[in-house]
């Protein structure tokens, strides 16, 4: 019995080093962009990670026509493309009337479209698929250097700004009626966003990165109501969520950024109906939610 459960839940990561740098990829991402998600989804921006995910193809894709398939030139394309995109959708917002998620969605169907002609004119051969959906187990020595200190860098700046985060998050008009780091708060969560959604890219692609990010912050919703339970909560599920993605890979001979976005999903579905405030909890005790 121990044996067959080595088998199926451990033995490919100890045998195999490219499912051993899939997972350390996705554990960085979890510490990473869960926390990250968890922020958008309290200030009711989920869809805009979605909206710049997609902003970063035509970066990446720049990135590939200068420097060929270099780590460095197309994530510093997909920073950069990112960062405009939601820069300019910010400044839009404040200067027409046109509200932020509005520029967002018509900014990101424009870099998406400019994304995909980029990549499907160039005679060199690029794998379209590589880059919407992303290759985690391809992930080198590099790439997971990469993810580990855009890990870092996340950690850190969340830590500092922890205070103005959950200010701006419950009363962004007090915030910024009381105090000038409002805006700063804000530009800095931006480029957190686009940070790691790029580390995303580099694993999930461009398509998948923002699930990794958003499925166990919503999850997590469903199981705690405080903040540091929250995180906890969104990190252990992405963990869980990313182990089992890449089990169900491995043993299914399925993709692999799909399948642990799949799994992030199943986990969301269970947590929907079993967690704290679930539904069948609701179903079970009519009304009691609303006492508690």
């Amino acid at each position: 019995m121990l044996d067959v459960l080595y088998q199926v839940l451990l033995a490919p990561f100890f045998e195999f080093g490219f499912m051993r740098r899939a997972l350390v990829g996705c554990i960085a991402l979890s510490i990473s962009a869960t926390p990250v998600g968890v922020f958008l989804m309290l200030r009711r921006m989920s869809l805009t990670g979605d909206a710049i995910a997609h902003a970063i193809l035509p970066g990446a894709a720049l990135g590939y026509m200068v420097a060929g398939l270099s780590l460095g030139a197309m994530t510093l394309g997909g920073l950069v493309a990112g960062w405009i995109v939601a820069l300019l959708a910010g400044g839009l917002a404040r200067i027409t009337v046109l509200k932020e998620d509005a520029n967002l969605a018509v900014f990101y169907l424009v870099s998406l479209a400019l994304g995909v002609l980029l990549v499907s004119t160039q005679s060199r051969n690029i794998d379209l698929l590589h880059l919407l959906f992303g290759s985690v187990l391809a992930l080198n020595n590099e790439a997971l250097l990469l993810l580990a200190a855009i890990a870092t860098v996340t950690l850190l700046l969340l830590a500092v700004f922890l205070r103005p985060l959950v200010l701006e998050c419950l009363d962004p008009g007090f915030l910024n009626r009381q105090s000038r780091i409002g805006t700063p708060t804000h530009l800095v969560f931006l480029a957190l966003v686009v940070l790691n959604l790029v580390a995303g890219f580099q694993a999930l692609g461009t398509l998948m990165a923002v699930g990794i990010m958003i499925l166990p912050a919503t999850a997590a919703r469903f199981w705690a109501r405080q903040l540091d339970q929250l995180l906890f909560v969104a990190v252990s599920l992405g963990l869980l969520g990313s182990w089992g993605g890449l089990l169900l890979s491995w043993h299914g001979d399925l993709p692999t950024g799909p399948a642990i976005i799949l799994v992030l999903g199943i986990l969301h579905v269970f947590s929907l109906f079993m967690g704290r405030d679930g539904l069948l909890k609701r179903w079970v005790h009519p009304g009691k939610h609303l006492k508690s």
